[in-house]
């Protein structure tokens, strides 16, 4: 996946008040999601990540997964993380895991799924950054959008939260998350994947979204087309 964002804002016709502290935070947890899943970690990342501070927090299973990651970043090289992220993401045909919404709900890349994101993402006033190959329901992608309208300039007002978490995410995110957890190749990334699942299951509570069985089809298994 390309450095660059695959989607941009291009109407902020949907703005809301300053946001609280909480809002911040998710905001900021939710870009952290999408730049890890959609780049490469250069060292000044691993460097910041290395000193994250999770001890005021580190008796919720949340506080644990950030230590996890400031661990995990400690011991991180990149020139390992280039091998690790090549063989999780990018492999040769395909990596080890397909990180897009449509994979994990049908069994399939581009299918109905994707045609509904991109309807609501129009809505929103994001549209597809030219140049960019991967398609908008890329893990990295939503979790970007989500931290743009979380809050800040692009911020949404949370029952628009609520409902695009509630259909584009969490219906699969958690299930990726895991499934990071478990790939092969995953070590810095297995952090990453406990973030992600910790922080995910905090946003169905924090946005009020039921929780509902994960769909049984075409769950794709590790390194498998």
């Amino acid at each position: 996946m390309a450095e660059e964002s695959v989607v941009r804002m291009v109407d902020r016709a949907v703005i809301a008040a300053v946001a609280p502290e909480e809002d911040l935070l998710r905001a900021r947890t939710w870009t952290l999601l999408g730049r890890l899943l959609g780049t490469l970690p250069d060292e000044a990342m691993l460097e910041v990540l290395s000193r994250i501070d999770a001890a005021p927090e580190t008796d919720t299973l949340l506080g644990a997964a950030w230590e996890m990651l400031r661990v995990a970043a400690g011991r991180a090289s990149p020139a390992e993380l280039d091998d690790e992220f090549h063989d999780l993401f990018i492999g040769v045909g395909r990596g080890e895991l397909m990180p897009y919404g449509s994979w994990y709900l049908t069994g399939f890349l581009m299918e109905q799924p994707l045609a509904r994101l991109r309807s609501e993402l129009a809505m929103l006033g994001f549209e597809r950054q030219e140049g960019v190959c991967d398609p908008e329901d890329h893990a990295a992608a939503l979790c970007e959008v989500m931290g743009m309208i979380a809050a800040g300039e692009q911020a949404a007002p949370i029952e628009i939260q609520e409902g695009f978490f509630a259909r584009h995410v969490a219906p699969w995110m958690g299930r990726f998350f895991r499934d990071l957890q478990a790939a092969p190749s995953a070590r810095f990334y297995r952090a990453v994947g406990q973030l992600g699942e910790q922080f995910v299951e905090l946003e169905k509570s924090y946005l009020r979204v039921p929780a509902t069985p994960e769909p049984a089809k075409a769950r794709p298994r590790t390194g498998q087309a």
